[in-house]
């Protein structure tokens, strides 16, 4: 069962038994497919028309079932409808706006780091730097005010729990996001966003007639709920891998414009959202089996990221490395429309840290973040010089 405590710790072992079992396997347990082979992965993503994200990209079939939440306009959609918001999105964090935003990210993971580390050579990489980076930028980009951020990491965490089975984890998270679900659907509104911030850039295909205004709303909450934990858990699984190889520290620490190609293998070599699920729309053939219409396939991203038939030394983090194609932000029409800003947000703050810190090393063992869908810590403790 990959959605066990014990496989929530250490899930590694499982995706690979996944992935070298058969293209496609069967988890008895929650009575879904999944596959951990990067070809197969590639083929779902490339044919939308036969596996649907409209179904929910979670184990549940939200077409059968109601879901927690109302449905994502952009994450659980299909064409024709899909095509125009995630036109939107794309407009919205374009590559020009991304660099808009690049001086001024810099300028705060500058800040950030230097406030960390003037208050000694031992801190925590996960909370002091990979959460506090993130949840500051990013609503701030948005236009959100600072007061009730608190609720952000709670309404996020019980929105990927939700993706897995209704498990501990899942009944845990909902009961301690009660308050932040309230808060999420205050912020959706324009009103409670600052002029000028991306959230009112939404609002603003709405005002041209392009989606309705409840659309828009619906936009915002995907920047709330999709667009902090995932590049929180990323930096981490970075920090993990630089602090486990001195000599690669040592490389960045020398030219920390290597910061953009440190995160991308960490995604690669650890994908922090390692699932996402498709639905059949119609019966189909995939990795030798035929499946009928409405049956789940969970796509193990990060055992697709270590396959050995795609990637040399899968297991080895490698700064030498071209992680380009690895599929921690998904593919084709659903591929992540936030991960230009992902990676600017990582590269800002992993450049800010290798100009300041000759030596990164662990100073305790770090803490894991159980999640059904995620892939993080909640403590990295670390000794920085």
């Amino acid at each position: 069962d990959p959605f066990s405590t014990e496989s929530l710790s250490d899930p590694l072992p499982v995706d690979a038994l996944i992935r070298e079992t058969a293209e496609l396997v069967r988890i008895a347990p929650h009575d879904v497919w999944f596959t951990g082979s990067n070809d197969v992965v590639e083929e779902i993503f490339r044919d939308y028309e036969s596996f649907e994200s409209s179904a929910g990209t979670g184990l549940t079939n939200t077409k059968r079932t109601e879901n927690w939440r109302k449905p994502s306009v952009i994450l659980e959609n299909d064409p024709p409808s899909h095509t125009t918001y995630r036109r939107v999105m794309t407009s919205v964090l374009s590559q020009r706006v991304v660099r808009r935003f690049t001086e001024e990210f810099q300028q705060r993971a500058d800040e950030l780091v230097d406030r960390v580390l003037a208050e000694g050579h031992d801190i925590d990489l996960a909370s002091q730097l990979a959460v506090a980076y993130p949840l500051q930028v990013l609503p701030d980009a948005l236009g959100i005010d600072p007061e009730g951020r608190q609720y952000l990491l709670p309404y996020s965490n019980l929105n990927f729990q939700a993706q897995g089975p209704r498990n501990e984890h899942f009944h845990r998270a909902q009961a301690a996001a009660e308050e932040a679900s309230t808060w999420v659907n205050w912020q959706m509104r324009r009103e409670a966003l600052r002029p000028g911030g991306l959230g009112q850039t939404i609002y603003d295909f709405a005002d041209e007639g392009t989606i309705s205004h409840e659309d828009a709303a619906m936009l915002v909450r995907t920047f709330l709920s999709a667009g902090v934990d995932t590049t929180i858990f990323g930096i981490q699984q970075t920090f993990v891998a630089l602090m486990s190889q001195p000599e690669t520290w040592a490389a960045l620490r020398e030219d920390p414009s290597l910061a953009r190609r440190a995160f991308e293998e960490g995604l690669r070599w650890n994908a922090p959202s390692p699932f996402i699920a498709r639905t059949t729309a119609r019966p189909c053939v995939l990795g030798g089996v035929a499946l009928e219409a409405g049956e789940k396939v969970v796509m193990d991203l990060a055992a697709a990221n270590r396959d050995p038939r795609r990637w040399t030394e899968p297991d080895v983090y490698d700064l030498t490395r071209d992680a380009t194609g690895h599929v921690a932000f998904g593919t084709g029409i659903h591929g992540c429309v936030g991960q230009m800003m992902a990676r600017m947000e990582a590269t800002c703050l992993l450049t800010a840290l290798a100009r300041r810190v000759t030596s990164i090393t662990p100073a305790g063992e770090p803490v894991p973040f159980i999640n059904n869908w995620l892939r993080g810590y909640e403590s990295l403790p670390a000794h920085v010089e």
